[in-house]
C-alpha cells in the first residue's frame, strides 16, 4: 500500500482511491479602472485562494468500489474545512470540497462497472491546518508523517 495523500481522516492509497493527478491553480487579481482619453490601469489586489483538482481512476476489483467516495461526499455535507497533506509529509493548507464527479464506464452485463472515473476539485480556506491545536488531528498528521517516512 503505497500512500499517496490524506485530506483529513482520509488517506489515498493505491488501495482506496489511487488518484492520477493533482492539479493545483493559483490565480491573482489585477482589476482595471477605467480611465478618460488612456489605457486603463490595473492595480493589484492580492491572490484568490489555491485549487485543487484531484483526478483518479477506479477499479472495483482493485479498490474495492466507491466506498471512499461516498465517504468523502460525506465529508463535503459538513462543509468544514479539512488539511491536506501529500505523501511526502507536506502540508498544503486546510481546504474544503467544492465539488464531486463520479463516471462509470465499462459497464458489465449487470450494470456494475469496471471503471470508475473520479474527480475532486477542493479550495484552499487556510495555509495551516485548521484546528491544528486538536490533538486528534495532530495525531493524525504525525500518523501521515510516520507513514511517508518523513
Amino acid at each position: 500500500m503505497v500512500l499517496l495523500a490524506a485530506l483529513g481522516m482520509f488517506v489515498f492509497t493505491t488501495s482506496s482511491i489511487p488518484f492520477q493527478s493533482l492539479e493545483r491553480s493559483q490565480s491573482w487579481r489585477h482589476p482595471h479602472q477605467n480611465v478618460v482619453g488612456d489605457a486603463p490601469p490595473s492595480q493589484y489586489t492580492g491572490k484568490d485562494p489555491e485549487e485543487i483538482v484531484i483526478n483518479a481512476e477506479l477499479r472495483p476489483e482493485v479498490t474495492g468500489g466507491s466506498a471512499g467516495i461516498e465517504f468523502l461526499r460525506r465529508m463535503a455535507d459538513t462543509g468544514e474545512p479539512h488539511p491536506l497533506i501529500l505523501g511526502n509529509g507536506k502540508l498544503l493548507g486546510s481546504f474544503v470540497i467544492l465539488s464531486i464527479k463520479e463516471g462509470a464506464s465499462q459497464l458489465n452485463q449487470d450494470g456494475t462497472p469496471r471503471a470508475i472515473s473520479f474527480s475532486m476539485s477542493l479550495k484552499k480556506v487556510s495555509e495551516t491546518a485548521v484546528g491544528a491545536r486538536d490533538k486528534s488531528l495532530l495525531l493524525a498528521v504525525g500518523m501521515v508523517r510516520t507513514l511517508a517516512g518523513v
